[in-house]
């Protein structure tokens, strides 16, 4: 009951933020800069992180919140939270700033180590995705509402995979163990290439390279809802706020398969950020 209570109001507050975000987008009033890890960050960031962190104080006070663009709270202190807010205002700022306008909004309740709500709102679209853990992961687009699943591979197919508009293919064919059956879908946003295996259009998603808790969390439980799993190169799954720092490792975003992910993805070492 808990949960259900805050969907709506979180689904509106995504909306609302994306909403800054597409009038900052199509006006190109905004700027940008460089933060210490050297990713971009433009106001219109700020703005839409102000507004989630705004919105979701006042309706519930009692829950921390941590953000992408606000200062992160020593391990610590929030080890033993019991539930928190994970956002990330603008999932794609690189894609806002290259004006292809697959940039989303991303918001999820963590709630005893794991995400329990998610929501996930692509402005250009007016398309949010969402999902209640136990529930079920939903896609609404203005008035359609429809029930999203995985889709269920077979070895005969091609296998889809999601990847990003400016990541080099060949890195990507590398892990494969058959790049030869291998179809390729650009998209950008990694919140919005695993939405695409959510709702079935892909039917994987190899994540290379720096990312942060925030850009997991809500598609978390909304791949797990639509009967997919997130895990690392490993074929382990991820943590949520275990760390000092919030850095994820590589990951995959997997779908059903008739035969198993490592005949078809090879798994790698790579460096988990400590």
């Amino acid at each position: 009951m808990f949960l259900s209570k805050l969907l709506e109001p979180v689904k509106t507050t995504a909306r609302e933020a994306g909403a800054i975000l597409w009038e900052l987008y199509q006006s190109g009033d905004f700027s940008q800069q460089q933060k210490q890890d050297t990713s971009p960050v433009t106001t219109a960031d700020l703005a839409a992180n102000k507004h989630i962190i705004d919105r979701l104080s006042e309706l519930t006070p009692d829950i921390p919140i941590i953000s992408e663009e606000t200062h992160l709270v020593p391990l610590a202190q929030r080890y033993d939270w019991p539930r928190y807010w994970l956002i990330d205002p603008m999932d794609g700022t690189q894609e806002f700033v290259a004006r292809s306008g697959d940039f989303a909004v991303s918001i999820a309740l963590v709630e005893h180590g794991w995400p329990a709500l998610g929501v996930i709102y692509w402005p250009q679209e007016q398309l949010l995705y969402y999902a209640i853990r136990g529930n079920g992961a939903f896609k609404q687009q203005r008035n359609l509402l429809q029930r999203i699943q995985v889709h269920q591979y077979q070895p005969e197919q091609p296998l889809r995979i999601a990847v990003s508009r400016r990541q080099p293919r060949l890195l990507i064919s590398e892990l494969l163990q058959q790049p030869e059956h291998a179809e390729f879908i650009a998209l950008g946003s990694c919140s919005l290439k695993s939405c695409l295996v959510a709702e079935g259009k892909a039917d994987c998603y190899l994540r290379l390279g720096p990312t942060g808790e925030w850009d997991t969390g809500a598609v978390q439980v909304i791949v797990e809802e639509a009967g997919g799993k997130i895990l690392d190169s490993q074929f382990a799954p991820l943590s949520y706020n275990q760390r000092e720092t919030l850095g994820n490792p590589d990951f995959m975003v997997i779908g059903a398969a008739v035969q198993p992910w490592p005949e078809l993805i090879k798994a790698r070492q790579t460096a988990r950020e400590l």
